[in-house]
């Protein structure tokens, strides 16, 4: 038995998980409109060379689209750079310290290219990858890793592995 005056409270806290979970349950259908975020290697450029220190900077673009009908913000990249097969280390997009309403709008059918300045080391496991980069020769680039697609209500992380030739 509630005590007398008390079911107003009951009936409150009832009615807000009810709101909570509605919330979550329109969330959750944003997900698949997410998950249909294209990415694609689109460009990696020597920016700058450092001889004496033995390191470049390469700037990484990616081509994102957005084939869904929501619009979308990307908030973050994180991607392993290749060349030749060869590991040359990680990178990463980031607009995650800019509010949601700051970052770059993709709205539907839309396609953006978001560049990163990658830091390139020489080493010796890269050595002659390296040379060949900064050098102009052509090579084949791979990045592998994760996209964060967000929208008003939801936010995905998804796998990608892309080529250049």
């Amino acid at each position: 038995m509630i005590p007398k005056g008390k079911w107003i409270v009951y009936v409150a806290l009832g009615g807000l998980f009810a709101l909570l979970g509605g919330f979550v349950y329109y969330a959750s259908l944003d997900n698949p409109e997410l998950e249909k975020a294209e990415i694609k290697l689109s460009s990696v450029e020597l920016v700058d060379v450092n001889s004496i220190e033995g390191r470049a900077t390469l700037k990484v673009s990616f081509l994102v689209t957005n084939p869904s009908d929501k619009t979308v913000t990307v908030p973050l990249i994180s991607y392993n750079l290749k060349a030749n097969g060869v590991d040359l280390g990680l990178g990463s997009y980031s607009t995650t310290d800019i509010a949601m309403p700051g970052r770059a709008a993709f709205y539907p059918n839309a396609s953006i290219e978001l560049h990163n300045m990658f830091k390139l080391v020489n080493s010796d496991q890269i050595s002659d990858e390296y040379a060949a980069i900064v050098s102009g020769q052509d090579l084949t680039y791979e990045a592998e890793g994760t996209i964060t697609v967000e929208s008003a209500w939801s936010i995905i992380e998804k796998d990608f592995v892309t080529k250049l030739n």
